[in-house]
């Protein structure tokens, strides 16, 4: 499972539940759309285009390869 989130701080976030939703094939797919592997966040982050369409495209991309992801619009704010 993925969590698709804009993010004030890191801009367009794909973080992954856990280790085992990391295939090869879905950190291929990521890199390949411009996001880098942060681990001090665990996730997938991007800093650039954080809008609604990139965050319907991320999903998209990550549903097509069989994860369930969850995604929102909507940045948290940072506590």
């Amino acid at each position: 499972m993925f969590l698709v989130v804009p993010d004030l701080a890191h801009g367009l976030v794909a973080a992954p539940q856990s280790s085992l939703d990391l295939t090869p094939g879905t950190e291929e797919a990521l890199t390949a759309l411009g996001f880098a592997w942060n681990g001090e966040i665990e996730a997938y982050v991007r800093s650039t285009d954080a809008s609604p369409q990139a965050v319907d495209h991320t999903a998209g991309i990550l549903r097509e390869m069989g994860h369930w992801v969850i995604s929102s619009w909507t940045p948290l704010p940072s506590t």
